[in-house]
């Protein structure tokens, strides 16, 4: 007799105010840890100015803005340290930055792992997207600097039509984003779920709630504007926030569990055991 499938995570509905209290408990969050902004943060902003560098030099103005918006789309990864400070809060266990590599230890970091390299598949898609979007307005040619370059962009209908087809895409590419992660890594974090079944139960959270989360979506994109402009270092502060705010999020979107599993670490293997290590049910077959 085959094995009856277990119901996946109960989804609440929930309401735009869950939102506000979301960011709220969030700030609180990174109020009682601030330490981890430098630990866990400062690389945004250090990226951001080096990438701006990188991008004045190389005369590749266009792929600054595609790489400084594809944050959205890698934060949901980049935040996994943030989603276990504030688990650890939530359970009145003491937090501190380092605190935030433990999630490392985590049994389910392997599916973490394999969510977040898609993540970062679909930002480089997204990048390669754009750069493709750029050359079929302007072409191969350089602009000769930011003025030139501001002058192509706002004041041609090439410009005017690389802004609405590339604000369009990027749309497109955060939605999925957005779909396949709002809840998964705090929920693969939680209850040790599979890549699978997390993605599978943040597309039900967002069919369930379509307007509050394209509602977060927004506040999402726009807190990360916000961070972006004063050259990328408000990142330090809307990061941290967004991360916490997003585990708070999960607990409003997604039903307590009745029966959590005991929270273990995952076995230490030595490298006698690779590659048997990446085939572990033939361990428990005997094989």
């Amino acid at each position: 007799m085959g094995k009856t499938a277990s119901p996946g995570p109960v989804i609440r509905t929930i309401q735009l105010s869950d939102l506000h209290e979301a960011l709220r408990l969030g700030w609180e969050d990174f109020k009682a840890v601030p330490s981890h902004a430098i630990i866990l943060c400062v690389i945004y902003p250090v990226l951001g100015l080096v990438l701006a560098r990188t991008v004045l030099g190389y005369s590749v103005l266009p792929l600054l803005f595609p790489l400084a918006a594809g944050f959205a789309l890698l934060g949901p990864f980049a935040a996994l340290g943030l989603y276990e400070l504030s688990r650890r809060r939530e359970r009145g266990e003491q937090a501190s930055a380092w605190d935030a590599v433990d999630v490392i230890r985590s049994p389910s970091f392997g599916a973490m792992l394999g969510l977040g390299t898609l993540l970062f598949a679909l930002f480089v898609t997204w990048v390669a997207t754009a750069q493709a979007i750029y050359v079929a307005a302007f072409g191969y040619e350089a602009a000769a600097g930011i003025p030139d370059f501001v002058t192509r962009v706002l004041t041609t209908s090439q410009g005017w039509w690389l802004i609405v087809v590339g604000c369009c895409v990027g749309f497109l590419f955060a939605v999925v984003a957005l779909c396949i992660s709002v809840v998964s890594f705090p929920l693969m974090l939680d209850r040790h779920a599979g890549a699978g079944d997390a993605m599978v139960t943040s597309l039900r959270a967002v069919a369930r709630n379509p307007v509050p989360m394209a509602a977060w979506g927004l506040i999402v994109a726009v807190l990360l504007l916000a961070g972006s402009l004063p050259f990328f270092l408000g990142l330090a502060v809307v990061i941290p926030l967004l991360g916490h705010a997003t585990w708070h999020l999960y607990r409003k979107v997604i039903e307590a569990d009745l029966n959590p599993q005991p929270r273990r670490q995952r076995e230490r293997r030595s490298a006698a055991d690779f590659p048997a290590a990446l085939f572990p049910w033939r361990r428990k077959d005997g094989a």
